[in-house]
């Protein structure tokens, strides 16, 4: 796994760079197919951040932690990535059965809600854009691909129809498909 740790607004030491490799290299015993990762560590007033994002042969798999300490966001988001990793193992072997797997996601399931209001007055504005490869998937796989990365929505590349489509979480906890109309 090729780890690349990058700072905003705080300068990364010596310790925190091998408390980082040595948190992150136990995600290779989970899953030995993770090719990048791309470590963020930023600090906000006394918020720590500490921001992942794992790059796989098919998935992306993120995750995010702010606290006090630097040390318990990485913590934290390391505890984060080997529940989704393993959530998303037994979900990709799930066809062979793997009783293993399904006993450790029983015992590490995450029941995390974010909830984020907005007041009435504010104006709504553009404060981040996201450029990405689309791959062509299975719509199938893209809800799994929105799943690791935690969203309410995904845009994909259909590898069916070929053509642009979205896959959201409705409220009901399935999940709805939006195709384009030729």
């Amino acid at each position: 796994m090729n780890l690349i740790i990058k700072g905003k607004q705080i300068e990364v030491t010596d310790s925190v760079d091998n408390y980082v490799r040595k948190k992150m290299n136990k995600l290779e015993k989970y899953f030995d197919q993770i090719l990048e990762a791309v470590a963020t560590i930023s600090v906000e007033k006394n918020r720590h951040i500490f921001e992942v994002t794992l790059q796989a042969k098919k998935s992306i798999i993120r995750a995010e932690e702010e606290s006090d300490s630097i040390f318990n966001s990485i913590d934290r988001v390391v505890e984060r990535l080997e529940r989704q990793i393993i959530k998303y193992k037994e979900k990709l072997y799930s066809k062979y059965g793997s009783e293993y797997n399904k006993e450790k996601v029983a015992d590490i399931s995450e029941r995390e809600e974010v909830g984020i209001d907005i007041p009435a007055e504010q104006e709504r504005k553009i404060v981040r854009t996201k450029r990405f490869v689309i791959k062509p998937m299975s719509p199938e796989e893209a809800g799994l691909q929105m799943e690791l990365l935690g969203h309410n929505f995904y845009v994909f590349s259909n590898e069916e129809t070929a053509q642009f489509n979205v896959i959201y979480k409705r409220k009901d906890g399935n999940f709805g498909l939006i195709e384009p109309e030729a």
